[in-house]
């Protein structure tokens, strides 16, 4: 088999990879569904997959407007972690991170999850506190964390400023089950996982409107590929939740903001794992290409366009030559630009609307791709059971009006909302 295998392999690539059978089945629309997903991107298919595998539900449409992980699935900069000190995310966060870890093994796919580690460095006296009490809060919730002294972190990363640096570095807070995964890989795996149990996956289908019911609830959605009846839709769409909600008749508390990322040439092995500035907003990885992938704070305006601007550029290679100067002499390959949309206390939402027959996955900040098997799983449970999973009860839509919030400063971003 193995040797069959790598027949097959050097087939494939002296044939320019045109043999590859398809890895999922390119569906087309049918008539009615028991539940339509809105959104193909990592959350939307991993929310059918759960439904098939978990619950048993394969009468399932994932309509996607354009291409498989072509949004915000294949934006990101691929850092998964559960390093959150917030009763609510850590629970949710370290779920997800447990499911990363047997993800390829569940899947039969390779994602490439890499556990290097993640370390987030702090520069003051009171960061330093802050760190230890989200590191203690961390271990209480059986979550790993290490509080590293300035010796610790330049046994890890030697090729920081430590000797003339403007802030500093005086240790950090070390996650060191943290680290990456291969964004697209992800949204494939799952894409294939789903559609061999029996989910339709379709692709170039744009929702246009919403389908009512005599009571008004949701019965379906109009799409660019004709109406498709649903008991229940789902809405997993990232930045375009605000446009889509607004089909439905139903206002958001979120705003929608770009989030640049970017990309150098490729180096020889440097940085062991993903490196965070603790004294301004930037942080690092290394790809398996050899690329620095690094990114920093959202762009100051509301928007839908996957693009940012200058002023943004120059923050994060000012943060980024404050911690190590040596990629200065580093050629920039690319950028590009995800939509987020943000929520008030930089926590998302994951649960069912005042509308009847339409559900919420949404606002999910800077925790968008390392929450995707738990925001799937967890996403799954609600439109299967139509109630929330005891691992996202806090992620109700009305906290914003009763006041329970989880206001996880320095994990999500803090828009400027009026």
């Amino acid at each position: 088999m193995a040797h069959f295998s790598l027949l097959a392999l050097a087939k494939n690539a002296l044939s320019g990879h045109r043999d590859w059978g398809p890895t999922w089945r390119n569906a087309a629309p049918r008539k009615a569904y028991d539940i339509i997903i809105i959104g193909g991107g990592g959350h939307g298919l991993a929310t059918a997959y759960y439904l098939a595998k978990v619950h048993g539900i394969t009468n399932v449409a994932v309509v996607e407007k354009g291409w498989i992980g072509g949004g915000n699935a294949g934006r990101n900069t691929t850092i998964i972690r559960s390093n959150y000190g917030l009763e609510g995310n850590t629970s949710f966060y370290e779920w997800s991170m447990k499911l990363w870890e047997g993800l390829e093994q569940d899947l039969n796919y390779n994602t490439m999850v890499s556990q290097r580690g993640v370390l987030n460095l702090y520069h003051s006296d009171a960061q330093r506190d802050a760190f230890a009490r989200r590191g203690n809060a961390m271990r209480l919730s059986g979550v790993d964390a290490e509080l590293l002294d300035v010796a610790g972190v330049r046994e890890l990363a030697p090729f920081l400023n430590f000797d003339h640096a403007r802030f500093p570095v005086m240790g950090g807070l070390l996650q060191a089950r943290g680290g990456t995964a291969r964004h697209d890989a992800v949204v494939w795996g799952y894409a294939r996982g789903a559609s061999d149990r029996g989910v339709d996956v379709i692709q170039n289908c744009e929702v246009t409107g919403m389908l009512r019911g005599p009571d008004g609830s949701i019965s379906g959605v109009e799409t660019t590929r004709g109406t498709i009846q649903a008991k229940k839709v789902g809405m997993s769409v990232a930045g375009s939740s605000s446009r889509v909600a607004e089909m439905a008749g139903l206002q958001l508390p979120i705003e929608s903001h770009v989030l640049q990322a970017f990309v150098t040439e490729a180096l020889k092995p440097l940085i062991p794992g993903v490196i965070t500035f603790g004294a301004g907003h930037f942080y690092i990885s290394q790809s398996d290409k050899g690329g620095l992938v690094f990114g920093g704070d959202i762009d100051g305006y509301n928007s839908y366009a996957s693009r940012g601007n200058l002023p943004v550029v120059e923050d994060v290679c000012e943060g980024g030559m404050a911690i190590m100067p040596l990629i200065g002499r580093v050629r920039l390959l690319r950028s590009w630009g995800g939509i987020c949309d943000m929520t008030m206390d930089g926590s998302p939402i994951i649960d069912r609307t005042p509308i009847s027959g339409f559900y919420l996955n949404a606002g999910w900040c800077y925790g968008g791709f390392k929450a995707t098997p738990a925001a799937g799983w967890c996403f799954a449970h609600l439109l299967a059971t139509d109630r929330p999973h005891e691992t996202a009860k806090a992620y109700r839509l009305d906290r914003f009006a009763t006041g329970h919030l989880i206001d996880e400063k320095g994990q999500g971003a803090q828009p400027n909302l009026h």
